[in-house]
């Protein structure tokens, strides 16, 4: 029941966390809304008017909850938040060793969420509005060399149970530089062998097509025909990629399956699905790419989150400088 006003609000969020039902005006004059209604109204709006993803409501909602639970003992609800309260929660968490960049990410919750509620006129003024992202030390992405991709690209995988689906997923990896959720949620019919192309939905649901190279296309093309069907069963979707019982793989998976594939060729060095994404930028670019052309290819909203690769590609030229030139 919302507080003060004797009637139930209309919305009820799912055991999952995830978003449910539809958004539920509130009387501008009752500013008397709680944490959870507020979190609950928030993230339905997060899924549908801002269409993000469901790891992205999770965190946010985990994020809110977290502050709710710390705060609840001294404020009652979310109108009764002042600077000071959030200020003192943020020193609070970077005190106990949190990463600034997980940091991050929960100043950006608490005001993309103040700023809902106070747009929305469910409490009286937005007390996140001051609030200064903390700056964060750039690290640089880790990436394999040319070498080293092709050395895992032919890690022989005939004793592995699916040796065609796993040759294939590591190739589109690398070949188009795809997000391990993209992969998962990779679809029949987005996908064009003929002409080279797949069409995958990333953040924000944005959708975007990408090239697919030629031997990338050959290895996805003997897994169509030589593992999958036998995969199918009554419950499988379109997904490209299944698993043993016909259901897609997992990011879970994935991720294990490309470590797996890592270990078995004697790599002592992290691998991970992202590296493969990180080392087709820094290839492209290497090999002479438009930065723009890499940004649309990767689904970067902001070019400055490309711009990494070059700090990258400037470290390996700075390192064959000083190794061949004679006063480097």
């Amino acid at each position: 029941m919302c507080a003060g006003t004797g009637k139930f609000s209309a919305y009820a969020h799912r055991s999952d966390g995830l978003a449910k039902r539809s958004l539920v005006p509130y009387n501008p004059a009752d500013l008397r809304i709680t944490f959870p209604e507020a979190i609950d109204q928030f993230i339905l709006y997060l899924a549908t008017e801002r269409g993000l993803s469901e790891n992205y409501q999770l965190s946010t909602r985990r994020s809110l909850e977290e502050f709710a639970e710390r705060i609840s003992k001294e404020r009652n609800g979310p109108d009764e938040i002042k600077i000071d309260d959030l200020t003192s929660y943020l020193a609070q968490r970077k005190t106990a060793g949190l990463a600034p960049a997980s940091l991050k990410l929960i100043v950006v919750a608490l005001k993309i969420f103040f700023r809902f509620l106070n747009t929305r006129k469910m409490i009286s003024g937005d007390p996140a509005e001051v609030l200064v992202l903390p700056r964060l030390t750039r690290y640089l992405p880790e990436t394999l060399n040319e070498l080293e991709v092709s050395q895992l690209l032919s890690v022989d995988l005939k004793s592995r149970a699916f040796p065609l689906r796993d040759r294939a997923m590591l190739e589109l990896l690398y070949a188009s530089g795809l997000r391990i959720s993209e992969l998962a949620h990779a679809r029949l019919e987005h996908l064009n062998l003929e002409e080279r192309f797949i069409r995958v939905v990333g953040k924000g649901n944005k959708t975007r097509i990408i090239p697919v190279g030629r031997e990338a296309c050959e290895a996805i093309g003997r897994y169509l025909t030589g593992e999958r069907p036998a995969l199918v069963s009554r419950r499988t979707g379109s997904e490209i990629f299944l698993a043993r019982h016909g259901r897609r793989l997992t990011t879970q998976r994935v991720w294990q399956i490309v470590k797996e594939i890592a270990e078995l060729g004697g790599f002592t060095m992290n691998i991970y699905p992202h590296l493969l994404r990180h080392s087709f930028a820094t290839h492209l670019l290497s090999n002479g790419a438009d930065l723009r052309i890499i940004q649309e290819l990767l689904g970067h909203a902001d070019i400055s989150t490309t711009e990494v690769y070059t700090h990258v590609d400037q470290g390996r030229l700075k390192s064959i400088h000083r190794r061949f030139h004679p006063r480097g």
